[in-house]
């Protein structure tokens, strides 16, 4: 799995900072979203997953690792 994001779209909702925070962040400047984690372990994609989900943004992209 990879966690990618389109960083100009997002708001600064902080549901993935919250909802996952051992894999997101938020910017000290703007509130946007920081990953920590880039490719999560096992133990921790469905946090991921439930964090791209609850962007109300929509600006977190999971890619399985069976995608190109």
């Amino acid at each position: 799995m990879k966690i990618r994001i389109e960083h100009d779209r997002c708001r600064g909702a902080g549901q993935c900072a919250l909802n996952a925070p051992e894999l997101f962040d938020q910017s000290d400047d703007d509130g946007t979203v920081i990953v920590l984690d880039e490719e999560p372990s096992p133990e921790l994609q469905d946090s991921a997953r439930l964090a791209a989900a609850l962007c109300p943004n929509a600006v977190i992209r999971i890619i399985e690792s069976c995608e190109a």
